[in-house]
């Protein structure tokens, strides 16, 4: 901004504001104040040059927009009545060849030291900002409109009174002058108009139809029609009455019915090219809304049941079933009795999806409806709520078994396989169960059922379960965690623990895993087990592993430079099913890697024997990417998964961690022994190294060590601790190395 005391910037300044998109300036106070200074950005924005504008003292206050001069004046006289005028403030001014730029007005008034005071400022164009925000204002009023006229169409209004508030819409959110919504006759030979706004009397006034008019046209190509200057268009003639009206441009969409069309919707305009893209998607959008208007005003029926069914089954949506589920509550508060949601859900439905297609599932969620009508009884409602969910009303059962006899029914129905694209496919359902006394909402019945469905795919799927008393405690708990656990990040309140894995060659630490902890202000720790699960489920999984490998990387890097000429100890970290299902995961550990200067072979990423089982078909794709960054893969809990042995040839494991159930047994239970020798032999031919896991006693150890195994891990060493105590073993060596061996290594 030019210096205070001067009336126009140095030579320097003036360069500078020459490369400045923005107009710079110096005037004095008051709408008709004497302009110094204007910058030649002027030229370009508004079409005047410096000299031109400072030389008419009037010419701002003449060029501000009449809807603005008023407020932006009026600003102007208080501000320089005050003396201490500072601020912004945006209008428009118009430019030399009449259009309207939006400026952002940005100025302090400062007394000169003649006593004057004057403006001091930037005026930014804006412009294009402004008309986007006022584009995005033009497309919600149009959806807005949209949803309006929907809303009354659902309400039954007439399809009169839907036609009138559908052109004024058009008209008023289109800026279109003429809008006309113009019916196809029986026979198809012309259209006759319904209802319009903007043009003269219409009695008796038709429009031919096929190629000779733009509306008939319409009809033919069954698209959206635009005409972008009748002065350029060939392609078909302008009927008598738009020529009358003096329209240059236009917009026709197909007013669609099931069968056939029932006309078209036509907006035009006295300027050419007035319509947008956005314009033809809110016309078809009301073109849409009115189209299914006729329909039901040739069956309101048939329109009532689209709106209450599921497209794809027929069976009734989300909307009817709470309808119904009301009526019977109702019904249960008058009279004693018991009602029943049941809630399913298809077991493994994405792999459908993604292994043979989304059309094969559509396949089996069509083929589902059937047999799930036939498993109820007559009076009962069959409901699709979306996806693969679905809902069971039972009303009138006499006890808590008729419930559960019903899913024993529905779930025997799934037991015959599915014939999709000629093949046989096998589905299971998942069946939540929540009983109805007459006091419930049904909108808690249904989340009841629901939760109750999550508990029985928690516990293997394929099966139901009832929603109890324990359940609802349960539900609740997981939803306090679940609230809780978004805020536990930006609070600071994870924090890691760290369990040393020893060498049994020399007992030293050669790795430490990092153990995830959650010290809540209010329940104190929380074990993982009780919020990993929670993570995985409504997403924050991903964060959270982010954050457990960012740290973990940087306190492994920490241990190394407080002793570089040691070997470095790898940090391990746990990988869950969902991290490694994201593509997203080679970049977020490359980025934990270059952050904080780890070498990438001192991180161990632990997968377990379930999460390979469960995502065989990206998996190898996924460790490949990992491995190419030079991480060390590690395959935890091996033994519990009856994986085939084939995976450890296939898949790029360099660490194999023993189950701690067969480290419990060695030394005392002979297959527990035999299973672990198996494995560690195993291992040792594929040049995989081995972790005994959970180790306790000293005659745990012992084996292990007498099996052959390279590294144990267990509270026999160390339970997990804080990093500092790790610092300190390092340091000083570990309690349970002699302290000879110590002082030799030191």
């Amino acid at each position: 901004m030019p210096a205070a005391r001067g009336l126009a910037p140095t030579p320097g300044q003036a360069d500078l504001y020459r490369r400045v998109p923005a107009i710079l300036y110096i005037a004095d106070a008051g709408p008709d104040g004497a302009w110094h200074y204007v910058s030649p950005q002027i030229e370009g924005i508004l079409g005047f040059t410096p000299e031109e504008w400072c030389a008419d003292r009037g010419l701002w206050a003449s060029r501000l927009h009449p809807d603005d001069r008023e407020r932006v004046v009026g600003a102007e006289v208080a501000s320089t009545h005050s003396a201490t005028g500072e601020g912004a403030s945006e209008y428009r001014l118009l430019a030399r060849d009449g259009r309207a730029v939006w400026v952002r007005d940005d100025a302090l008034l400062i007394r000169e030291p003649d006593g004057a005071p004057r403006w001091h400022g930037v005026m930014f164009d804006i412009t294009e900002r402004r008309q986007a925000e006022a584009e995005l204002e033009r497309r919600a009023a149009q959806q807005t409109a949209v949803a309006r006229l929907g809303e009354h169409a659902l309400e039954g209004a007439s399809t009169s009174d839907l036609m009138a508030e559908a052109v004024r819409a058009a008209a008023e959110l289109a800026d279109a002058e003429i809008v006309a919504v113009i019916e196809l006759m029986p026979g198809q030979e012309a259209f006759v108009f319904r209802s319009a706004v903007g043009l003269p009397d219409t009695t008796g006034v038709t429009v031919p139809v096929g190629h000779r008019s733009q509306a008939g046209y319409a009809i033919v190509v069954k698209r959206p029609v635009v005409v972008q200057d009748w002065a350029r268009e060939d392609r078909f003639e302008r009927s008598p009455i738009l020529t009358r009206v003096g329209a240059r441009s236009g917009l026709t969409v197909v007013i669609q019915g099931r069968r056939a069309p029932f006309g078209v919707l036509g907006l035009h305009s006295r300027i050419p090219d007035a319509f947008r893209p956005g314009d033809i998607d809110f016309a078809q959008a009301i073109a849409n809304v009115l189209g299914d208007a006729f329909e039901r005003q040739v069956s309101d029926d048939d329109v009532r049941h689209r709106a209450l069914h599921d497209e794809l089954t027929g069976l009734p949506n989300r909307v009817l079933f709470v309808d119904r589920l009301q009526q019977a509550v109702a019904r249960l508060r008058r009279t004693q009795g018991l009602a029943a949601v049941l809630f399913l859900d298809l077991d493994r439905f994405n792999l459908v999806n993604d292994s043979l297609g989304h059309g094969t599932g559509d396949e089996l969620l069509a083929l589902t409806a059937p047999r799930l009508r036939q498993a109820v009884r007559s009076s009962d409602t069959v409901a699709r709520f979306g996806g693969d969910e679905f809902g069971v009303l039972l009303e009138e059962i006499g006890s808590e078994q008729d419930a559960i006899d019903m899913a024993e029914r529905i779930a025997a129905v799934f037991t015959r396989p599915f014939v999709l694209g000629g093949e046989e496919h096998f589905v299971t359902t998942s069946i939540g169960i929540a009983l109805a006394e007459g006091s419930e909402r049904p909108e808690e019945l249904i989340r009841d059922a629901d939760a109750a469905v999550y508990r029985a795919k928690e516990r293997g799927r394929g099966r139901y379960e009832l929603f109890d008393e324990r359940l609802r405690s349960r539900t609740l708990s997981r939803l306090r965690v679940e609230n809780d656990l978004r805020r536990a990040l930006e609070r600071d309140e994870l924090t890691l623990d760290y369990q040393p894995v020893v060498s049994l060659c020399d007992f030293s630490i050669v790795g430490v895993e990092a153990l995830i902890r959650w010290e809540h202000p209010e329940r104190g720790r929380i074990a993982p087990g009780d919020f990993i699960s929670v993570a995985e489920a409504n997403g924050l999984i991903e964060p959270i592993g982010r954050w457990v490998l960012e740290h973990a990387c940087r306190q492994a890097a920490r241990w190394y430079h407080e002793r570089p000429d040691c070997a470095p100890v790898a940090i391990s970290v746990n990988l869950s099913g969902v991290q490694i299902a994201n593509p997203s995961l080679p970049a977020t550990v490359a980025g934990a890697l270059r952050a904080s200067g780890l070498d990438p072979a001192c991180l161990w990423l632990e997968i377990t024997e379930s999460v390979m089982l469960a995502e065989d078909e990206g998996l190898l794709d996924a460790l490949a990417a990992l491995k190419a960054i030079g991480v060390q893969l590690v395959l935890d809990d091996f033994g519990t998964g009856y994986s085939s042995l084939s995976y450890l040839t296939r898949l790029p494991i360099d660490v194999l961690k023993v189950d701690r159930s067969f480290i419990d047994g060695l030394g005392t239970d002979p297959r527990a022994t035999a299973i672990t020798e198996a494995i560690v032999a195993m291992s040792h031919a594929l040049s995989l190294r081995v972790v005994g896991e959970g180790a306790e006693t000293g005659l745990q150890v012992s084996e292990l060590g007498r099996l052959g195994c390279d590294y144990v891990q267990g509270f026999h060493f160390s339970r997990p601790v804080p990093a500092r105590a790790i610092t300190e073993m390092l340091a000083h060596g570990p309690s349970w190395v002699p302290s000879a061996l110590r002082r030799s290594r030191s």
